[in-house]
């Protein structure tokens, strides 16, 4: 039975082999044809001598080669179908070598196929432009607008691809597929996509968490799901009690440190210089720095004897026990989360890791991390949230038409009757008008608004700080 099963398995083998050399041969015959001059096998005499000219044949040829890449490419989607639904005990290892080389040449062809299609296009176009007349047998079929047509690396052509239903019919979601996609500034990133995407299916990923950050950053948001297994730290020890880890230094060796100057808290909590990153240079200093905020008062300014540090017990008593849950967009360590669990209040910290690992303290704390770019839209349904915190991200960097469109997706995002807390907003004296007209198109109602001098400059810089409500808008 064991050689029944073996001579089984080889004439499968031989079966796929045959295959391939059958398409092999097939698309040869139908490259080489785009030499040969014999125009009776391509349209008819009498059309071709009152129609065409011989500028048309290389056309016609690129068409045939296009229909026999696809009968090709068909083939080998029939026989990877039947490798999987094989009733034969083969096993899943030479089973899995199949299909994948049959996958890699399937993506060789529909390549091929591709590129064709797009210089028929252009020939055509120029024949069209110069007054030449086609017949319509002869006209392409229309351009594939098949985003994963423009990459080549296989991986990111199946994740962009629509993935239609089984059933033939629509989901319970009304879709009759999936559509995964992919942000519009991925095609500007080719290459860089295409190396995030480079990996072995089942294997461990890339150490590349830079790069798809990177990719985030510039526009590449959302990035692709990927089918191999992120990377770990290598000891990952038990994490900290909840009533330990608020206030507590996680363990370093819960940390993947690659790609940061700092190699472990200890040094991102010294007052030095040179850590990777220059926002909340104090924040990993949980005993010192962090533990007074938004609970003690800090430094009044001597001339307007105000402060832009607004407490957290003077802000949740203008909505007394509505406050439940909300969103702090800063960049930092989950202190202002952590101090709102103390006043049973849910804080979701959204956040990037910008020269230090600020996601993975943040979830170490015990808290919840929300690792977004500022280029992608909250993923929040509409009127849900009851607080937004913004602190030391949204300065005097940030562009008008990006702020204001930041806000109105806020605005979507708070609930009527929320609170928009802004938190130490500062840019330059000459830019602060400009800014306040912006948070002023909100007509939000003002519980608090304070513009104070920011000393550690050269006082060309203010803070400004407002706690806002969200009016109820019936109609």
């Amino acid at each position: 039975m064991g050689k029944l099963n073996a001579l089984g398995k080889w004439g499968r083998v031989q079966k796929t082999i045959f295959i391939l050399a059958a398409c092999a041969l097939l698309v040869s015959i139908a490259t080489l044809s785009k030499f040969s001059t014999v125009r009776s096998f391509i349209v008819s005499d009498s059309f071709c001598n009152s129609h065409l000219n011989h500028e048309t044949i290389p056309i016609r040829t690129q068409t045939q080669v296009r229909t026999t890449l696809r009968n090709v490419i068909l083939k080998i989607q029939q026989e990877m179908k039947e490798l999987k639904n094989s009733p034969e005990e083969s096993p899943s290892s030479t089973l899995l070598r199949h299909s994948s080389f049959l996958g890699d040449i399937l993506g060789l062809l529909e390549l091929a196929q591709a590129s064709l299609t797009s210089n028929e296009g252009n020939d055509l176009q120029q024949r069209n432009e110069t007054g030449s007349a086609i017949h319509p047998l002869l006209k392409p079929e229309k351009q594939n607008s098949d985003p994963a047509e423009y990459f080549f690396i296989e991986e990111i052509r199946k994740y962009v691809r629509v993935k239609p239903n089984r059933l033939g019919k629509q989901n319970f979601m009304g879709a009759n597929g999936t559509f995964t996609s992919i942000g519009h500034a991925c095609f500007a990133m080719k290459s860089e996509l295409e190396e995030y995407m480079e990996y072995d299916v089942g294997e461990m990923c890339n150490d590349d968490w830079k790069l798809g950050q990177k990719l985030m950053v510039h526009g590449c948001d959302p990035l692709p799901r990927r089918r191999c297994y992120a990377r770990a730290p290598r000891l990952y020890m038990k994490p900290y009690s909840i009533n330990e880890s608020l206030w507590k230094l996680p363990d370093d060796r819960n940390v993947r440190w690659s790609g940061y100057k700092c190699k472990n808290f200890a040094c991102l909590a010294r007052n030095a210089t040179g850590k990777g990153f220059f926002k909340c240079a104090d924040c990993f200093n949980l005993s010192d720095h962090e533990l007074p905020r938004w609970i003690k008062q800090g430094n009044l300014d001597p001339e307007t004897n105000q402060t832009a540090d607004f407490l957290i017990p003077d802000v949740l008593e203008i909505k007394p026990g509505e406050i439940r849950i909300g969103l702090d967009f800063s960049v930092g360590t989950g202190t202002f989360a952590a101090r709102m669990r103390e006043f049973n209040v849910t804080v979701v910290s959204a956040t990037i890791n910008l020269g230090a690992p600020f996601n993975e303290i943040i979830a170490l704390r015990g808290l919840i991390p929300l690792y977004i770019s500022i280029n992608q839209r909250l993923p929040f349904f509409d009127n849900t949230l009851d607080l937004i915190h913004t602190t030391r991200f949204l300065d005097g960097w940030i562009d008008f038409v990006l702020l204001d469109f930041i806000l109105y997706d806020w605005d979507r995002v708070l609930r009527p009757g929320g609170l928009l807390w802004i938190d130490s907003f500062f840019c330059l004296k000459e830019d602060l008008n400009d800014y306040l007209e912006i948070f002023k198109e909100l007509r939000y109602r003002k519980h608090k608004w304070v513009v104070v001098p920011k000393k550690d400059k050269d006082e060309r810089e203010v803070f400004f700080s407002a706690v806002l409500e969200k009016p109820p808008r019936p109609f």
